[in-house]
């Protein structure tokens, strides 16, 4: 089922954010950019290296008005230790939410039947707490921030420009089309 377009669901968790524990709910994510990036579990293999390259444009992101937040259905003490032993996780800004009772890995879909853990999913949320862009890879696919970073450039330029849209491998300050009768088969 795709949850494109679609207003994300309430909920309220407990993250890991710059060495405090703070609340969270759907509240946060509205009124600007939101990333929601779903791992499976904390202390494992791939999740490190992705959770770390989205560490690393970060500061990119926010240049963009756009909050991430990871989640996965460890607690947030689990987190703080995490982020605590490990340097890849030790350099992360962004708020790790813990979601032990999987309200939100439900609320998107992502919860890997029958074993408590999120699937790698990615979920990009307009200002209104719509959902614009979405993936899920499988186990052993890591996901890559660039690209996301393209994504939400893309999806920015989109809201701010009606009528326009971005083709394949778009980036900023290239031509975008503007759909008509008169570009039908000309592409």
């Amino acid at each position: 089922m795709s949850f494109i377009n679609t207003e994300i669901k309430p909920f309220n968790a407990t993250a890991f954010h710059n060495g405090e524990f703070i609340q969270v709910s759907d509240a946060d994510l509205k009124g600007k950019w939101a990333i929601v990036f779903f791992y499976p579990a904390d202390f494992t293999f791939v999740c490190p290296t992705e959770l770390g390259d989205l560490a690393d444009h970060y500061e990119e992101l926010q240049k963009r008005g756009v909050e991430v937040y990871s989640v996965s259905t460890d607690t947030h003490f689990t987190h703080k230790a995490w982020h605590d032993s490990s340097d890849t996780i030790g350099k992360i800004r962004y708020p790790m939410i813990g979601d032990p009772t999987g309200t939100i890995t439900n609320n998107f879909g992502v919860m890997r039947e029958g074993q408590g853990l999120a699937d790698r999913a990615t979920f990009l949320i307009d200002p209104e707490g719509v959902i614009q862009a979405m993936e899920i890879t499988a186990e052993g696919i890591g996901r890559d921030a660039s690209e996301l970073v393209r994504k939400v450039k893309a999806a920015q330029y989109v809201r701010a420009n009606p009528g326009e849209v971005c083709p394949a491998k778009w980036e900023e300050g290239e031509d975008t089309l503007a759909p008509s009768l008169d570009l039908v088969g000309k592409i």
